[in-house]
Formats: C-alpha cells, sequence, structure tokens
C-alpha cells in the first residue's frame, strides 16, 4: 500500500506491557503512538504480550520475533525504548529509520536501585546496560529525550561516542534533528471523576479529610520515609490529614518487589499512622481509572533523595497531579521540580527533611491557598498536552531519515588524534645517574634482567634505610 507525501509507517516497539494496569514506559509508548495516528501516520504498537487495550487507529502486537522482522523490513521508522533494541537486535540493522528514545536514564536508576547488593554484582549489572545503551546512541537516527536538562546529559555522551561529528553538524548546528527534547504529555481533556476512590471507600477515609496522594508506584530511588516522617510531624497539627500510596505492586511480574515498599510500610506501622494517617492501596491503579484518585485528592506528593538520579529524572506522576489541578509538594532538584518552583505550582522542599515536609503539608492544607494555586496549575498545565510535546517525532516521522552519520559508513567512535610534535627537552644527566646506568649495564651483561632487578631492589634499600636515617634524599 501507498500512503501520500508526510504519511509513513511507523512501528513502536514497547518494552514494558501495555494493559489497563500500566506503568511509565508503556503509558508513554502507548501515547506517542496514539499521537503519531492522530497526526496521520500509519502505526504499529507492539509490547512484550499483545497490547489489551482500545486503541482505535492502532495496529496491536506482541514481541513475536517473525512477527516482528516482517514489520521492521516494511515500516519506514521504528520506535524503540529500554531494551528493544538489545532484544531484537535486527531493528538496529534494518532499512528503517530508529528513533531511540532515551526519557529513561535506566543505568542511573539501576546504581540506586541495586545500592546494598553485592558490589561485584551492581558492578556487572552496570556494566551490561552501560552496553545496551551504548549500542543505542550509535546505531540511532534520531534520539529523544524528557528535559533541556537531559538534553545535555545525553549530547555529551554522544560526543563521546562520535555521534556528534561533522557530518551530523553540518546537517544541523543544532543537533536537534538529531536529539530533541519530547517530555511525557497530558491528555488535552480535562479529567473526569466517575466512580468513588478514596474518600468513603478505603477505611479511615472520609469526605472531609485532608488527602494527599502518591501517584505511582514505589521505587527505591524515590524517599517516601521521609514524608512518612513528616507527616507524623503534621498530624499533630492537622488530624483529619490522610497520605495515601497509590500502589505498592508493580503491575508487570517481571519488575521485581523494591525495598522501599517494605521499609515505607514498617516506618508507618512503628509510628502508629497506618490506617490513621497512611494508606497502601494494594493494586496498581487502571491508567484510565486515575483520574477517580487524583480528583479526590487535595494534594499529589513525590519525594526523593539527593542523588544523580534526582538530576536528571522526569517524574511522570506530577504531570498527573498537573492535569487533575492538585498543588504539588516535592523534593526540588529535577526538573519538574524547577517548574514547580518557578510557576508557583505548589511547595518544593528540601531533599530528607521531614520538618519542611510537614510544614508544607501544614501550609498547603488551607483550602484558600490551595485554590490559588490550583488556577497556576490548570493554566500550566494546558500548556503541556501530548499533541504539543510530541511534536519533535511527529515531524521527523513526516519524513523519516537515517542521521546524517549513517547515509554513509561511518566510524562509531573518534579515530584516535594524531600524536603532537614536541620539541625534545635538553638532556643532562648527573655524575650519580650515570654511574647508576652504568652498573645497570654491567648487571645485565653479567647476568641478565634478574640480576638488574637484583641489584635495583637492593638499592631502594639502600636509600630507604639512609632516608629512614635523616639522610639525603635523591
Amino acid at each position: 500500500m501507498r500512503y501520500p507525501p508526510g504519511v509513513s509507517r511507523v512501528l513502536v516497539v514497547s518494552n514494558d506491557l501495555i494493559q489497563p494496569r500500566m506503568a511509565g514506559p508503556g503509558i508513554r509508548n502507548l501515547e506517542l503512538a496514539r499521537q503519531l495516528a492522530a497526526a496521520g501516520h500509519a502505526v504499529t504498537l507492539c509490547a512484550p504480550a499483545v497490547p489489551e487495550i482500545d486503541a482505535p487507529g492502532l495496529t496491536l502486537g506482541g514481541h513475536d520475533e517473525a512477527e516482528l522482522r516482517c514489520l521492521a523490513a516494511t515500516h519506514d521508522a521504528v520506535v524503540s525504548q529500554g531494551w528493544v533494541l538489545r532484544t531484537f537486535p535486527f531493528l538496529r540493522e534494518g532499512p528503517a529509520a530508529l528513533v531511540v528514545d532515551l526519557y529513561d536514564p535506566f543505568p542511573l536508576e539501576t546504581l540506586v536501585a541495586m545500592a546494598g547488593s553485592p558490589l561485584a554484582e551492581r558492578e556487572a549489572l552496570q556494566d551490561h546496560q552501560v552496553e545496551v545503551l551504548v549500542e543505542q546512541l550509535r546505531d540511532g537516527d534520531f534520539f529523544l529525550c524528557a528535559s533541556e536538562r537531559q538534553r545535555d546529559y545525553w549530547l555529551g555522551a554522544l560526543t563521546a561516542l562520535g555521534r556528534i561529528n561533522p557530518r551530523t553538524h553540518d546537517a544541523d548546528p543544532s543537533l536537534r534533528s538529531l536529539l530533541d527534547v519530547v517530555p511525557f504529555g497530558l491528555p488535552a481533556d480535562p479529567p473526569v471523576h466517575r466512580a468513588a476512590a478514596m474518600r468513603g471507600v478505603i477505611p479511615g477515609i472520609e469526605a472531609d479529610d485532608y488527602v494527599v496522594l502518591w501517584g505511582g508506584g514505589l521505587y527505591n530511588w524515590f524517599d517516601p520515609l521521609t514524608l512518612v516522617r513528616g507527616v507524623a510531624l503534621a498530624a499533630e497539627r492537622l488530624p483529619r490529614l490522610r497520605l495515601v500510596f497509590h500502589a505498592a505492586r508493580h503491575p508487570n511480574p517481571s519488575v521485581g518487589a523494591m525495598r522501599v515498599v517494605d521499609e515505607t510500610r514498617r516506618l508507618a506501622g512503628d509510628l502508629e499512622l497506618t490506617g490513621r494517617h497512611v494508606f497502601f492501596n494494594e493494586e496498581w491503579v487502571a491508567y484510565e481509572h486515575r483520574a477517580d484518585w487524583l480528583l479526590e485528592a487535595d494534594v499529589g506528593v513525590t519525594t526523593h533523595r539527593l542523588h544523580v538520579e534526582s538530576r536528571l529524572a522526569f517524574r511522570t506522576r506530577v504531570l498527573d497531579y498537573l492535569w487533575a489541578g492538585l498543588p504539588v509538594l516535592c523534593t526540588e532538584g529535577d526538573a519538574l521540580a524547577d517548574t514547580v518552583d518557578a510557576g508557583g505550582l505548589g511547595v518544593t522542599v528540601a531533599p530528607g527533611d521531614p520538618e519542611a515536609v510537614a510544614a508544607a503539608l501544614v501550609a498547603l492544607a488551607d483550602p484558600q491557598r490551595r485554590a490559588g494555586i490550583a488556577a497556576r496549575v490548570r493554566d500550566h498545565a494546558s500548556t503541556l498536552t501530548w499533541a504539543r510535546t510530541a511534536a519533535p517525532l511527529i515531524a521527523f516521522c513526516a519524513a523519516p531519515r537515517l542521521a546524517a552519520d549513517r547515509l554513509a559508513p561511518r566510524r562509531t567512535a573518534p579515530s584516535p588524534a594524531p600524536p603532537a610534535v614536541v620539541a625534545p627537552v635538553p638532556f643532562r644527566a648527573t655524575p650519580r645517574l650515570r654511574r647508576l646506568v652504568a652498573r645497570a649495564g654491567e648487571e645485565l651483561s653479567s647476568g641478565g634482567p634478574a640480576a638488574v632487578a637484583a641489584g635495583g631492589l637492593r638499592w631502594l634499600r639502600r636509600r630507604a634505610g639512609r632516608l629512614a636515617g635523616g639522610g639525603r634524599a635523591l
């Protein structure tokens, strides 16, 4: 079938499950596929299992290797993320332009997630992840990231691997045609409350309570412990304060249990907050039902520790808070926290500071203050729709192309620089040095290299003895 100019066949291969209950990677692949289809492209969306969702305009498939080989050969562009290219390396070798989504710098997440594991295990896993990442950076034609801060990080990585070179620079000195920002987006339609989720449903949470929602899962790179300690402090002044953790167990069974889940439960129990001020929802909330939870909350919250992952993170749960018009309480340090702070969209606090968390919870308990913040939040959310954020990807897929340095045989790493010509420095041997060299020559002639080594060892011992006794150094 022939398509008119500007319309492409795009294969989106998700690394994660796409189903009613799904996490960030699956959500992102689904929404990007939807935007590409809305722009008129013919889009096939494949996941580890055939997506179990209503997706008008999309062709759905699984991770069957034979099927993917056929699809890759007949599509103009392939969009991938995570381990997809390692699992299906033929996607890197086909004729289609390869789009690599780098929104999640997973090697940095692993540094935090695996902290406390045996060092050898961590090093082996990190080496493997870097290998996977390097393959993507070397073979991609167009790269996506989630923020300008991430873009700076990935520009450095691409430079180190030789992908920023005369060819790619001449094609576009801004390098936006090689690497551009495609953040997570928001639905264009406002959220709608369809069914009760927390108030009057979860025992202990009533209609007039002050509900603070932790949307999404608990991962080791977050810091819910500081939040729970802050709730314990604030509850003394806010008896109707209720903190709800959206989900404890990840919907993808291949994702292992996070130790922070047990740590958070244990701390809430030790502080006698469980069932009174802290509540855990056991099941992952379906993507299409998350609005019910968001619209029953008064504040959206996320807290993390100070580490390199937080510097480059893009906390997608914060976007849901903005979509629902919720004031945000978050830890400073990431790109969205900067947005919250600059736009007056909530309160940011320093990492690991329960007192600051408690003070923020008390401040946001004021309904009038929340109403003023909510108006600014809704205004800002209108600028973050998926149609806007996905624009660079949509434009690329209108005319998919190989990167400038993939149009001809290219180096995958910079060639070594030619040796610099350095003028020789005049050298004059001292009498002591001439004697040492002469002695070494005699020992080499008489006893070979072993004799030279033994003589050198004797000399070092004598010199050490003289230094210890206050003798003159070399």
